[in-house]
C-alpha cells in the first residue's frame, strides 16, 4: 500500500492552533525539559478514530444540501435508512480499512467491547492502540511521552512532525481520545491598557444575595429554571404538553452518584432528580425518565451535570433525558476480572474526550431530536488539519441525522481563558451547524436596585419614566412599566461579565463566593472564528464579523443567541450529587445554563412543530437569522456589556490561576460590546420564545408549501433584483434624523421626512402585540414619536428596484431573508428605505383551506376606531366582481370590498379597536391558502376612512406602516396627526391556530 503524509497533522495541529504562534515546536509549546521526555515509552497507549471521506465526497464535498433551505433539507432528510449510503462511508472502501487493520492486528474498538462508535455509516473506526510500536506502524511517526514534573496525572503522548496512512483508505479525518492544549503564548504585537477598578461590565453586581441553607456562602439571588423560562415567554410553560427527549453531553460523568457499586451506575439517580422536582423550590411534577450511554465509563459527580439536568427537567418535566458518557473514562477490570464494576465492560484507554460523547450522541439508534452540550474539548486544531475536518464532519453528521445541537459557547470572555494576547473562542464546537450560546445576566426591577453598576442608572431613570431609558429597555425584552422592586419582575438583561478589578487582583464580583478570574469560568465568551468562512446565513444577514484585535481575521461570529448565564440571576438547581449528601438545590451559572435553557425551548418548538404536522427542526440556524430579520420581537436585543478579557501571561495584575493560587497576567484589552441588533457577545439576543415560535412555524409553512408547490411569495426576484409581479409597495424612510430624498428606480423622486429616534420599529411592533405579555401602562409613554411618511408606488413585474436616497444607490439588505415575507430593505443595519406589500398574503399550515387566523391588534391612539379584513384578487388591491376588476379609488370598490370581508369567529365582519393602551385578540374564518388580505381602517370619531392602498384615500395619504412578518401599524390622522404609525397595530398570523392552537393564547 502506497503511504502519504498527510498534511497539518502534526501534534500542535492537533491541540495549539492560534494559541501558540505557527512553527513552534512541541516541546517550546509544553515548556517540555529534554529529561521529562521519553523518546521510546514501554507504557504509551491512546485510542484513535480512523474517519473515511463520504461516500459522495468527489462530486458533493461541502455536502451542498446543508446549504439548501430548511425545507429542502427535510425533504432530503426524511429517509434516513437510504440517505446513508450516499452520505456515509463507501461499503467498499470501509471494509478495505477494516480489514487491513484487523489483519494487522490492531484491536478494533466498537460495541462488542467499547462505548465506541464504529460504523460504516459514521465512516468511523476506532483503533486502540496498546503500544508506541503500534502507533509507530500505523502512523509511520515516533509517538513519545511527556512525564509532567509533579502532575503525573497529567502526563501524555505526543509525536514530531506530520502523521502518513495509506492513500488507498481515503482518511479524511483522525481523532484521539484525549484533551490536552498548550498554554498560550503571545501571537502579535498587542495593547496594554490599564483596568479600571471595579466592576468591569455593568449589570453584575446586585448585593441581593441567597444564603445557602448549609452556610457554604452566598451568592446572586436564583431562580427556578422554569420561572426564568417564563422570564423568555416559553411557549409551554405551565401548559400539559408532551415534550421530547433532550440529548446531555456528559463525558464519563452520566448518572455517576459516587464511588460505591449503587453510585458508579447512579442508582438513585432518578429518585434524586425526582425529589429535586418535587421540592418546594422548584415544585414541578412529570413523567420524564432518564437513561444513561457508556454507563461503565462514568467516574465523577460533576455541578455541571447536575445544572444541565436540573434545568431541562424543571422546565420540562415530560421529557426524557439521555445523558451521553461517550467513551467513558478508563475503567481497568476489576481483580481477577475480565469485567468492570457490576460486571459491565471495562473502557480499557479511554479517555472521554466530548467528540466520543458528542458521536455517541449521534449515532444512538433512539438518538435525541435535540441536544446542549455544556463541555468542550481543550483542543484548537488547524484548519484543514484532520483533526479539524473530524470534529466538523462530526456535525455534519448531526444536520443530516436531522438533530438540533445547541453548545454552550464557553465562560472564558473574549480571551477564553487563553494568555496570547488576542481574542479566542472555542473553535471545535463553532460549526455552522450548531446553535452556540452566549450569556446574559438577567435583573429583575429588585436586583437591579440593589446593583451600583444599574442603581443609580438605567434603574433610577427608568422609574422616572425616561423616554430614552424606556425606550432601551422595552427593545431588550422589558415589558412591564417599572413601578418598585416589590415585583419580581424582567427589567434589563446585560452581558454576563463578572470581572471585577480590586487594587492590582481580577477577580470575580463581591456577589460570589468563589474566586474567578481570566483563568476562570465567569464570562460570556464571544467573537470571530476566524478558521472558517462566514456562514451563508450570516452573510444573508449582512454580517461580516472581524476580530477586535490587532489580527483583525474575519470568520463566523458567534454566538448565535443568548440566554441568562449567572450575574445578577442564576438557576437553582440539584448540587453535584443530586442532593445525596448536600441540600436539593444550589444556586449555579454559566453559559453552561444558557445551552439547555435553549434546548429546552428547542423541544417545545419541536413539540409545536409536531402539533402543526411539521417534522423536527433539527439544524435551524438559517431559521433563527430569518426570524430575527422579519419578526425581530422573536428576540429580545441585549444592549449593555462587554465581555473584555485578553491577555498574556505575566504582568503586573493578578487573577486566580489555572490549577491553583494567582497567576500574574497583562489585560490586552480586545473584546466585543452588545448592542442594537446582532453583536459578536449575545448573538441574535436572547429568546422571546412564543413570538419565536409563531415566526419560525409561519417560516416552515411558508417553505414547505413554496417548495411543493414551486411557488414563490418574493418581492423581487433573489438573483435579478425584479420585481416578481405587477404589485403595489410601499415606500418607508427607515434613516434616524433628517428627511431624505428616495428614488426608487422608475418611479419619481420623493422627499420624505425624518425619522425620531423613538419612532416605532419592527421589534416593538411585534413586542406590542403579545397580549397580556406587554404592559398597557407601557404604551403611553411610547406614544408621539414622528416617522417618516410613507408613500406608495406601483410596479409592473420584471421592473427592477433599484432604490437610491440623496442621490446615493443602496444595496439591498436582508432581501434573501425578507422578500418572501412580503418586504425588503436597502441599506443596511443602521437605517435604510423599506419595500413592502401593504398586503398579507396567506400561508396556511400545510397550505390548506378553510382556516381561522388570528389577528391580534393593540390601540395607542385616542379616536374611536374600526377595522375590517378582506380578500383581493391582486396584490394592487383589485377585487374582480364578476364585471371586470375594480381598484382602491374607484367607484364600487367598498361595496366589493365588503362583499369580500372575512367572517369573524363569533359572527359580524367589524372589528372593534379595544381603546387606547387595549390589546385585543379575535379570529377570522375560512382563509384559504395564498389569500390576499387586506385591511380597511375606519376612524369613527372624525368618519374618515383608509385603505391599505392609498389610491383610496383622502388625498392618497398612506395610513399605514409595515412593520415586518403581516403586522401593520396604522396612523388615525394621516393628513393632519403626529404621523406615528402605531395608533392600531395589526398582526395577521395565519399558521398558530393549526394543531391543538398552542400558539394561540
Amino acid at each position: 500500500m502506497a503511504v502519504e503524509e498527510l498534511s497539518n497533522s502534526s501534534y500542535l495541529d492537533f491541540t495549539g492552533y492560534r494559541i501558540v504562534p505557527a512553527g513552534t515546536s512541541v516541546q517550546a509549546a509544553y515548556n517540555m525539559r529534554t529529561e521529562d521526555i521519553d523518546t521510546n515509552p514501554t507504557n504509551a497507549h491512546i485510542n484513535v478514530a480512523l474517519i473515511l471521506e463520504r461516500a459522495n465526497a468527489a462530486t458533493d464535498p461541502d455536502v451542498s444540501l446543508l446549504s439548501q433551505n430548511w425545507a429542502t433539507r427535510q425533504a432530503a432528510l426524511a429517509d434516513q435508512t437510504t440517505l446513508w449510503a450516499t452520505y456515509g462511508a463507501d461499503a467498499a472502501t470501509y471494509q478495505v480499512v477494516y480489514n487491513a487493520l484487523d489483519t494487522a492486528g490492531y484491536t478494533i474498538l466498537d460495541s462488542t467491547n467499547s462505548y465506541y462508535v464504529t460504523s460504516q455509516e459514521s465512516r468511523t473506526i476506532w483503533v486502540q492502540l496498546d503500544t508506541a510500536a503500534q502507533f509507530n506502524s500505523l502512523f509511520s511517526s515516533s509517538l513519545q511521552e511527556f512525564n509532567v514534573p509533579g502532575r503525573p496525572w497529567d502526563d501524555f503522548v505526543f509525536w514530531n512532525g506530520n502523521l502518513s496512512l495509506p492513500s488507498e483508505w481515503n482518511i479524511a479525518g483522525i481523532w484521539f481520545d484525549t484533551s490536552n492544549a498548550p498554554d498560550g503564548m503571545q501571537l502579535t504585537t498587542v495593547d496594554t491598557p490599564a483596568l479600571s477598578q471595579g466592576a468591569q461590565s455593568i449589570g453584575n453586581s446586585t448585593t441581593l444575595t441567597y444564603n445557602f441553607p448549609d452556610g457554604e456562602g452566598a451568592t446572586s439571588a436564583p431562580q427556578a429554571p422554569q420561572d426564568i423560562a417564563a422570564f423568555y415567554n416559553f411557549p409551554l410553560v405551565g401548559e400539559d404538553v408532551a415534550t421530547g427527549t433532550i440529548g446531555l453531553i456528559e463525558p464519563g460523568v452520566g448518572s455517576y452518584l459516587g464511588s460505591s457499586p449503587d453510585g458508579v451506575i447512579g442508582t438513585e439517580f432518578q429518585s434524586r432528580l425526582d425529589a429535586y422536582l418535587a421540592s418546594s423550590q422548584i415544585g414541578q411534577t412529570g413523567t420524564g425518565q432518564v437513561t444513561v450511554q457508556g454507563i461503565n465509563g462514568q467516574t465523577e459527580v460533576s455541578s455541571e451535570r447536575s445544572l444541565d439536568v436540573g434545568i431541562v427537567a424543571a422546565i420540562n418535566p415530560k421529557s426524557d433525558i439521555v445523558l451521553y458518557n461517550g467513551s467513558g473514562q478508563n475503567t481497568p477490570a476489576s481483580a481477577g476480572s475480565a469485567t468492570g464494576i457490576n460486571g459491565l465492560p471495562t473502557t480499557g484507554y479511554a479517555q472521554a474526550s466530548v467528540f466520543t460523547a458528542v458521536q455517541s450522541s449521534i449515532w444512538d439508534p433512539n438518538y435525541a431530536a435535540v441536544t446542549s452540550n455544556s463541555w468542550g474539548d481543550a483542543q484548537s486544531m488547524t484548519p484543514g488539519s484532520p483533526f479539524y475536518v473530524a470534529y466538523w464532519e462530526l456535525f455534519i453528521d448531526a444536520a443530516l441525522r436531522n438533530q438540533t445541537t445547541v453548545i454552550a459557547l464557553g465562560d472564558g470572555g473574549s480571551g477564553n481563558e487563553t494568555s496570547n494576547g488576542v481574542t479566542n473562542v472555542e473553535y471545535n464546537v463553532t460549526q455552522p451547524y450548531n446553535i452556540l450560546v452566549g450569556g446574559t445576566s438577567l435583573s429583575s426591577f429588585d436586583t437591579a436596585e440593589a446593583d451600583d453598576t444599574l442603581n443609580p442608572g438605567l434603574y433610577s431613570l427608568a422609574l422616572a419614566g425616561d423616554l430614552a431609558t424606556i425606550w432601551s429597555l422595552v427593545q431588550g425584552g422589558m415589558t412591564t412599566l417599572p413601578t418598585d422592586a416589590a415585583t419580581v419582575q424582567y427589567f434589563v438583561e446585560t452581558v454576563w461579565n463578572s470581572y471585577y478589578l480590586q487594587g492590582d487582583t481580577i477577580t470575580g464580583e463581591p456577589n460570589l463566593y468563589w474566586d474567578t478570574g481570566y483563568y476562570q469560568n465567569s464570562t460570556s465568551s464571544g467573537g470571530v472564528d476566524p478558521t472558517q468562512p462566514i456562514p451563508l446565513y450570516q452573510l444573508n444577514y449582512g454580517l461580516a464579523p472581524v476580530t477586535s484585535d490587532p489580527l483583525a481575521e474575519t470568520g463566523r461570529g458567534v454566538p448565535d443567541v443568548a440566554a441568562n448565564g449567572g450575574g445578577n440571576l442564576m438557576y437553582l438547581v440539584p448540587t453535584a450529587d443530586m442532593g445525596g449528601t448536600d441540600v436539593a438545590t444550589t444556586p449555579d451559572d454559566g453559559t453552561s445554563s444558557a445551552a439547555p435553557l435553549w434546548a429546552s425551548l428547542g423541544v417545545q418548538l419541536n413539540a409545536v412543530f409536531a402539533d402543526q404536522n411539521l417534522p423536527n427542526l433539527g439544524y435551524m440556524n438559517d431559521l433563527l437569522y430569518i426570524a430575527s430579520a422579519i419578526a425581530p420581537a422573536s428576540f429580545n436585543d441585549v444592549l449593555y456589556g462587554n465581555n473584555t478579557s485578553s491577555f498574556l501571561a505575566g504582568g503586573d495584575y493578578r487573577t486566580p490561576g489555572e490549577n491553583s493560587g494567582y497567576s500574574h497576567v497583562t489585560p490586552t484589552g480586545y473584546g466585543y460590546e452588545a448592542g442594537e441588533g446582532y453583536d459578536l457577545v449575545s448573538g441574535l439576543g436572547t429568546p422571546n420564545g412564543m413570538v419565536l415560535a409563531r415566526t419560525l412555524t409561519t417560516i416552515a409553512h411558508t417553505q414547505t408549501y413554496e417548495l411543493a408547490n414551486g411557488v414563490s411569495y418574493a418581492v423581487i426576484d433573489p438573483v435579478s433584483g425584479a420585481s416578481t409581479a405587477s404589485q403595489t409597495l410601499l415606500v418607508q424612510n427607515n434613516f434616524i434624523g433628517a428627511g431624505v430624498l428616495v428614488q426608487v428606480d422608475g418611479t419619481d423622486a420623493v422627499s420624505m421626512g425624518g425619522n425620531s429616534a423613538f419612532g416605532w420599529t419592527s421589534r416593538l411592533a411585534g413586542q406590542a402585540v403579545q397580549g397580556d405579555n406587554f404592559d398597557s401602562e407601557l404604551m403611553p409613554l411610547l406614544d408621539g414619536a414622528m416617522k417618516s411618511a410613507p408613500y406608495q408606488i406601483g410596479v409592473s413585474a420584471g421592473d427592477v428596484l433599484g432604490v437610491t436616497a440623496n442621490g446615493v444607490a443602496l444595496d439591498a439588505y436582508q432581501e434573501l431573508l425578507t422578500s418572501e415575507y412580503g418586504f425588503v430593505q436597502f441599506g443596511d443595519a443602521a437605517g435604510g428605505i423599506t419595500l413592502a406589500r401593504p398586503v398579507a398574503i396567506a400561508q396556511t399550515a400545510g397550505g390548506v383551506p378553510d382556516q381561522e387566523a388570528v389577528v391580534r391588534i393593540r390601540q395607542n391612539g385616542g379616536d374611536q376606531t374600526q377595522l375590517e379584513i378582506y380578500r383581493v384578487d391582486d396584490l394592487n388591491g383589485g377585487i374582480d366582481t364578476g364585471a371586470g376588476v375594480v381598484l382602491p379609488g374607484q367607484v364600487g370598490y367598498a361595496a366589493a370590498a365588503a362583499a369580500r370581508n372575512y367572517q369573524l369567529v363569533g359572527g359580524g365582519t367589524v372589528i372593534d379597536a379595544p381603546g387606547q393602551k387595549n390589546f385585543l385578540q379575535v379570529e377570522i374564518a375560512d382563509v384559504d391558502q395564498g389569500d390576499i388580505v387586506a385591511l380597511k381602517y375606519t376612524n369613527v370619531t372624525t368618519g374618515e376612512i383608509y385603505w391599505a392602498f392609498s389610491q383610496g384615500n383622502t388625498g392618497q395619504a398612506s395610513a399605514i406602516f409595515a412593520y415586518g412578518l403581516n403586522t401593520w401599524g396604522f396612523e388615525d390622522r394621516p393628513l393632519t396627526g403626529d404621523h406615528d404609525y402605531q395608533d392600531l397595530v395589526v398582526q395577521l398570523d395565519f399558521t398558530s391556530t393549526a394543531g391543538s392552537g398552542l400558539l394561540v393564547a
